[in-house]
């Protein structure tokens, strides 16, 4: 699947890369096919990722994205297609030989070598001078920020500390491509976002071409310059991290990533109508060969505003959690039509602004912003005009709304691909 790629400002500055020679490369996977026995994990899935680009590969468990992360590394056969690094296929290549670097979810260090000798195993296999040798581990525990430690074993190391020495390690070989496979999964919360932001730095400065494996949705966002949403083997979208979020392809994009509140509603020309007495112009951003009729809009928490003239859609207050600098209140809406089995109805208040926390049992009035909402077929497609529909697979998604299928699908609208982790 084809996307264009937005510029994007990253989380943490991008430097010059530390690396004299880069040998990084561009990767293109095309048509790959994987299989265990009869079962498909990966039906046919293609796409091209620049040379030193951040790409995250996102998904549920079970969705393919470390089957595929496996397959460029080599370590899983390819039943079809091919895969490319520039313009060489490395199909038959062994793993040793693709001169890759790879970051595991446990770390894989060594607990018998200090931090500097895990550093440098890897250049122990390299025709490299001593001087060269060197200098580089020197300049690796400098770009991670781990001279200090350079003597301890990994037993006195914190846990974001030893994946700084396991990133240490992948990258020093000087590796065409850089792999990580949900690299802070094992980490407390506090230690992710630390490393999220250090790993982001340090693939900048290196200007490494990384392949990131993760189900975590805001490290996603926050890393990447360009993200693909997968789903049962098949690329959702794919797409820099605010168009993701904010132009979701489909309806399970739109829920997977963030959480969006769908409601059933009723489309004609540029008019969305929500219930008789509530409706919006979308001013242009549907699409004009929308077709008119039912419909299903995907309105974020943050996209509602209350309403100071009574006007909008009425709800009641469930639930007030109080965040620090924004209030999330769970709704139940009284008029407005709702899409079944949705695990909670939001809507956020940003408390720099508020003028009164609403408590359970409180009647409010919101009203949607037209420019940020989503519109989507009842299908699951989206109907936006500066959205890419792309070619996706529309599915029975765990909020049950979409009904029919475009690859490997069948009757019922499930997929004929099989799960993959």
């Amino acid at each position: 699947m084809a996307a264009s790629r937005p510029s994007r400002e990253p989380c943490i500055p991008a430097g010059p890369s530390i690396w004299r020679n880069s040998v990084s490369v561009s990767i293109h996977v095309e048509n790959v096919v994987k299989k265990y026995g009869e079962v498909t994990i990966i039906p046919d899935l293609s796409v091209d990722i620049e040379n030193g680009e951040f790409f995250t590969l996102l998904g549920p468990s079970g969705c393919g994205k470390t089957t595929l992360l496996r397959m460029i590394a080599g370590f899983n056969s390819i039943e079809a297609g091919k895969i490319r690094f520039d313009d060489e296929v490395i199909n038959a290549i062994p793993a040793h030989k693709r001169n890759i670097g790879m970051v595991f979810q446990n770390y894989a260090i060594f607990p018998h070598l200090t931090v500097r000798k895990n550093v440098e195993y890897g250049l122990q296999f390299r025709e490299l001078s001593k001087d060269e040798k060197t200098r580089r581990v020197e300049e690796m525990l400098k770009t991670v920020r781990i001279e200090e430690y350079q003597d301890r074993l990994p037993e006195r190391l914190s846990g974001g500390q030893q994946q700084r020495v396991a990133l240490a390690r992948a990258i020093v070989v000087h590796p065409s491509v850089l792999l990580m496979d949900e690299p802070l999964s094992n980490l407390d919360a506090k230690l992710r976002v630390e490393m999220r932001g250090a790993i982001r730095d340090i693939q900048k400065k290196v200007g490494i071409t990384t392949v990131y494996v993760t189900h975590d949705q805001e490290e996603a966002l926050c890393i990447s310059d360009r993200i693909a949403v997968m789903r049962e083997g098949v690329i959702q979208q794919i797409d820099a991290p605010q168009v993701i979020y904010s132009r979701p392809s489909n309806i399970f994009v739109a829920t997977f990533i963030g959480h969006s509140n769908l409601f059933k509603t009723t489309l004609a020309g540029q008019e969305l109508r929500f219930t008789p007495d509530y409706a919006v112009n979308m001013g242009g951003h549907v699409r004009k060969d929308a077709p008119a009729g039912a419909t299903v809009t995907g309105v974020r928490p943050e996209e509602f505003h209350l309403s100071e003239s009574g006007r909008g859609l009425p709800a009641r207050v469930v639930k007030t959690t109080f965040l620090g600098r924004y209030v999330n209140y769970e709704l139940a809406f009284t008029t407005a039509g709702l899409l079944p089995d949705q695990a909670a109805i939001e809507f956020s208040q940003d408390i720099g602004t508020a003028k009164t926390i609403y408590q359970p049992g409180d009647m409010v009035y919101l009203e949607v912003n037209p420019e940020k909402i989503n519109v989507f077929t009842t299908g699951g497609d989206t109907l936006m005009r500066d959205a890419k529909a792309g070619s996706v697979i529309r599915l029975a998604t765990h909020t049950g709304h979409a009904d029919v299928g475009r690859q490997g699908e069948r009757a019922d609208g499930t997929v004929s691909a099989g799960a993959g982790s």
